[in-house]
């Protein structure tokens, strides 16, 4: 009974191989099939493997930024040595010149209102209602900072209120920044005698005392002119779409 069921399976094989074989109305589902099975599984290897390729890029990233942070931890450290070291200096030489805190870290909160993404909440201990401060991130000039109900309000750059004094390019040209609740931003009374040219750079001015001098902004990418000033369109350095944390400045020598 066993041999002839054997048997049995043994003529269904062959038929039915033979049958795809020789019939295109068959071979054709069965290739089908056939080349989603390889197709699934060619997916499921590539998936393996763009996954193990993720993790370890994951890993060598890490591994570099743990590097680099050690690196710019010694040059801290160099750095304050060396402030430390220079303040001793002018305390030997009785000068009343002062090395002072600059900046400070602070974290965005919320959005102010839903939909504005040039408005932040701000959380800042030691902030003083009374004054504007500037801000940056990562170098750039990002905007300011100021009192709105007493609480500490970032302004980015975008913002038609954030407004501050800058210079453009080797001739230092003065003129004053603001946002348009666009991307880029715009320089304004800028002296029709003083050259510009589209690429030079936009730095502050300091002459505000909200920033210090040299900080970046941007590049000019157009001028124009009207009613006896030049105009810029200036393109920014700085563009996050979710900044969390800034540096603000506290105090300007």
């Amino acid at each position: 009974m066993n041999k002839y069921r054997i048997s049995l399976l043994f003529f269904l094989v062959v038929s039915v191989s033979g049958a795809i074989y020789l019939s295109p109305f068959l071979q054709t589902p069965f290739a089908y099939l056939s080349r989603s099975i390889q197709v699934g599984y060619l997916n499921q290897i590539q998936g393996f493997h763009n996954t193990l390729s993720h993790h370890l890029d994951q890993e060598q990233t890490i591994i570099a930024l743990q590097k680099q942070n050690r690196y710019y931890e010694r040059k801290l450290l160099t750095l304050h040595q060396m402030g430390r070291d220079y303040q001793n200096l002018l305390k030997l030489e009785h000068s009343n010149l002062q090395i002072l805190s600059l900046v400070e870290l602070v974290r965005a909160i919320a959005y102010v209102r839903m939909g504005d993404p040039n408005r932040l909440w701000i959380e800042m201990p030691h902030f003083d209602p009374s004054r504007v401060y500037g801000l940056l991130y990562r170098g750039y000039v990002a905007g300011i900072l100021v009192a709105k109900n007493d609480a500490p309000m970032a302004l980015l750059n975008g913002d038609v209120k954030s407004s501050y004094a800058v210079s453009i390019g080797s001739s230092q040209a003065p003129g004053i920044v603001r946002g348009n609740n666009e991307r880029r931003l715009m320089v304004e009374f800028i002296p029709t005698w003083i050259p510009i040219a589209v690429g030079d750079e936009v730095v502050t001015s300091g002459l505000d005392r909200i920033f210090f001098s040299g900080l970046k902004v941007g590049k000019v990418v157009s001028i124009s002119r009207a009613s006896g000033y030049q105009s810029a369109i200036v393109e920014p350095y700085f563009y996050a779409k979710n900044p969390t944390y800034f540096h603000v400045i506290t105090q300007v020598r």
